[in-house]
């Protein structure tokens, strides 16, 4: 893939620079298999699972035969409990279960990369040059959205690293999370339409990618 050049805005919504970042050096391709995986893991693991019916052993009332076996004209029948019956119970009843599982941990790091280069490739991130605030204010936090033209959509707010100011900030905006790049993952990159991400955390990401196996598998093949 050929780089791309980010605009870079400061809070007035103000191109200030540029940023170049090729999106191989994050995933040199984009497995959508890999990613529909991960995907489906980060909801599988958001399951409760808690849900439970009666069987026809749960369910009161009597065991008895409802009426003799032949003479009746009726069709046979044993047990009101009877999961053919109004009130029965469930054939199959439905039981909690844990549906969690995990994917090997490269192939999950490497779905995240993914979805961060396909994030910029399909021109859904917007750069920021700094992002901090001196006390929480989600004023201030909406009114920089606005100038950036991206209120009112979903979107996610990747920083550098964690941020009690800019967390509280953003807590209050409808549709809108924020995320330190070593939380990332596929499902909250994916989700929303876009992205805002400061220069700071792109730089964390474009380090982290370079330590990947895939960047070293790379190195090893060119």
């Amino acid at each position: 893939m050929a780089s791309t050049t980010l605009p870079v805005f400061d809070r007035a919504g103000k191109e200030v620079g540029s940023y170049e970042i090729d999106p191989d050096q994050l995933a040199p391709r984009i497995n959508k298999q890999l990613l529909h995986d991960a995907v489906v893991m980060y909801q599988a693991n958001q399951r409760q699972g808690s849900f439970r019916t009666k069987s026809r052993s749960d369910v009161s009332g009597s065991t008895k035969k409802m009426y003799r076996q032949k003479g009746t004209g009726n069709a046979r029948a044993g047990s009101r409990r009877s999961g053919i019956r109004t009130g029965g119970g469930h054939i199959f009843a439905r039981r909690p279960r844990d549906f969690s599982y995990r994917l090997p941990r490269k192939a999950v790091q490497a779905a995240t990369r993914m979805a961060v280069a396909s994030k910029i490739l399909d021109d859904e991130v917007t750069v920021i040059d700094d992002l901090k605030f001196d006390a929480p204010k989600t004023s201030d936090m909406a009114a920089i959205l606005k100038a950036l033209n991206i209120a009112g959509t979903s979107l996610l707010v990747a920083v550098a690293e964690h941020d009690v100011n800019v967390y509280k900030s953003i807590r209050n905006i409808e549709r809108v999370s924020v995320q330190p790049i070593s939380d990332l993952n596929a499902l909250s990159v994916l989700s929303p339409r876009r992205m805002l991400v400061t220069k700071a955390a792109l730089d964390g990401l474009r380090e982290r990618a370079t330590k990947g196996p895939e960047a070293k598998a790379k190195e090893a093949t060119a």
